[in-house]
């Protein structure tokens, strides 16, 4: 009788084990598929590529053979953000590509945040695209999916017919001011030091609850938010969509949003984002120019009202796209999918189809 106790205690704990630990191999983590089982609102069919030594997950989905619309999530997201989305944007005769960026959704993670880069990130999502053969595309991309599409777009430009960003920008800089930022940042982190989320949270309410963030809060948030993030050892991934997009997510939405972690050391990806912005600084400014000042496609520009994360972002879309198309998307914040998902599915179907786009009040 004890020596079955003893099976069983070593059963459930070695399940266990695995359950919060699933090295697909030396320092990559998997998150179990049941983590992902019935999902409020997420039907959709999983996808795989390996690519770079790493699974990675997307969506695909409405007809094959129809012009595809590529869908780009930011932090801490995933493909789940845009369930609002797909089924409008199908129905309309579009095939709707949504991928999960590595240490995201299905998507394999690295366990140390060291061996992410903002690089690496373009690179798997540009092999995704070329694997898939889409061309005469839409690009979509709000948050850090701006940042990485945006730089998809300018290095395969012939593969896309429009681009729609919303609530992002790419952040960049020359010469020497591109050197001086990056070191700026270090030296911010390395200042600020591992901080609570509470206090986090403090700091950014003055930026969030005012109608006109001044520059100062603007930057204290940002790197309240740089260190949280690179020091943090188990992000709170639901408090930081609920407080940074002022939602209220019910309890099947936090479910799905915490799906991809069964612990902290899944979130590697997550805590260093933010502290990648800067490493490509240089490269965002010769696609600016190079590129998007160039841009003879059409591009729309969806900012939410009530943005005030990458607000002073928007400005080089307006000075620095040839002729953009801008709208505003009255009462949403920063997460505009969850707030006015099938509305800015609309919108996008509209611009692509040719027809006029306004601000949504």
């Amino acid at each position: 009788m004890n020596k079955i106790k003893v099976l069983t205690f070593l059963t459930i704990s070695l399940l266990s084990f695995l359950s919060f630990s699933y090295e697909v191999k030396e320092g990559v983590l998997r998150t179990p598929d049941d983590r992902f089982e019935n999902l409020e609102n997420y039907p959709f069919k999983p996808n795989y590529m390996m690519i770079d030594g790493l699974r990675i997950h997307y969506l695909d989905e409405g007809p094959n053979d129809a012009d595809p619309i590529i869908l780009f999530h930011g932090e801490p997201t995933w493909s789940y953000l845009f369930r609002k989305m797909i089924p409008v944007l199908t129905e309309a005769g579009y095939r709707v590509v949504v991928p999960d960026m590595v240490g995201f959704g299905k998507s394999d993670k690295f366990e140390s945040k060291y061996d992410y880069s903002y690089q690496h990130h373009i690179e798997v999502m540009k092999e995704l695209i070329k694997r898939l053969d889409l061309k005469n595309a839409t690009h979509f991309g709000q948050d850090w999916g701006g940042l990485v599409g945006l730089r998809v777009v300018a290095e395969m430009p012939n593969r896309f017919s429009q681009v729609v960003v919303s609530n992002t920008g790419m952040v960049s800089r020359e010469g020497i001011s591109a050197w001086f930022m990056q070191r700026l940042v270090e030296l911010t982190v390395w200042w600020n030091g591992p901080i609570t989320y509470k206090e986090l949270i403090l700091a950014a309410q003055e930026s969030l609850n005012t109608d006109s963030p001044t520059p100062s809060s603007a930057t204290s948030m940002f790197s309240k938010w740089m260190a949280y993030s690179y020091y943090s050892e188990d992000m709170d991934i639901v408090g930081i969509i609920e407080n940074f997009g002022q939602l209220n997510l019910s309890e099947e939405e936090k479910r799905a949003y915490e799906a991809p972690y069964p612990s902290g050391k899944y979130k590697a990806g997550a805590h260093v984002w933010p502290y990648l912005i800067p490493t490509q600084l240089q490269e965002n400014e010769k696609y600016w120019k190079e590129v998007y000042e160039e841009w003879d496609k059409p591009f729309l520009v969806a900012f939410g009202s009530e943005e005030r994360i990458t607000i002073r972002m928007k400005d080089d879309f307006l000075n620095r796209i040839p002729n953009p198309t801008v709208i505003t998307l009255g009462g949403v914040g920063h997460f505009v999918q969850e707030e006015m998902g099938p509305e800015l599915a609309q919108i996008i179907i509209n611009f692509i189809e040719g027809k006029k786009v306004s601000d949504l009040i």
